[in-house]
Parts: structure tokens; C-alpha cells; sequence
């Protein structure tokens, strides 16, 4: 398994915009991509640390041409609700303890 953190600043005003495009692409990546899913964290008003699982790095770097056209609109949207976005961590996974509810 592979793990990638990102970390968002969003512009205050669009913070709703920022989520519902986060969740929006998170769910496409899943249905399209191969894609295990994403956690989003808040750690300030304008500061989010978003967690995604990826079956391996190949998946994750390859990612991106399955995706609908629908997704420019969630990509837009998105972009629009950032002030910046980086991926800061790109990590293979060595043991996974968290609970499964």
C-alpha cells in the first residue's frame, strides 16, 4: 500500500467550496482511478492536511487518465478554493493499526 499527505490553504470565504470539491475528487479518484480512498484534517480555518491511500506508487503516479470530463468542474472549483496546495509526503506504508470501523 502507498500513502500520500497533502496539505491545502484555502481561502476562508470558500471553505464549503474547498470540502464538497476535496470529497467531489476524492470519489472520482476512487471510482476511476483505483484509488483507496482520502482523509481530510483540519488543523487551522485555512490550513487542511488531507491523507490518500493508493493500492501502490505506480497507481498514484499514474493516475489521472481515467478520470470523466466531469472532473474539470471539480478541478476548477477546487483550484479556485485554494491559496496553495503542495503534496508534502509520498510514503510506502509499513504497518497499518488504525481500527477499522
Amino acid at each position: 500500500m502507498f500513502a500520500v499527505i497533502y496539505t491545502f490553504t484555502i481561502k476562508p470565504e470558500l471553505t464549503d467550496q474547498f470540502i464538497s470539491s476535496w470529497a467531489a475528487m476524492t470519489e472520482l479518484i476512487k471510482e476511476h482511478e483505483g484509488g483507496l480512498g482520502s482523509r481530510l484534517h483540519k488543523k487551522s480555518d485555512i490550513e487542511y492536511v488531507a491523507y490518500a491511500q493508493w493500492p501502490s506508487k505506480e497507481h498514484w503516479k499514474n493516475a489521472g487518465g481515467n478520470l470523466p470530463s466531469s472532473v474539470e468542474s471539480v478541478r476548477k472549483a477546487m483550484r479556485e478554493s485554494c491559496i496553495e496546495s503542495k503534496t508534502l509526503f509520498e510514503m510506502d506504508m509499513v504497518e497499518d493499526l488504525l481500527s477499522k470501523i
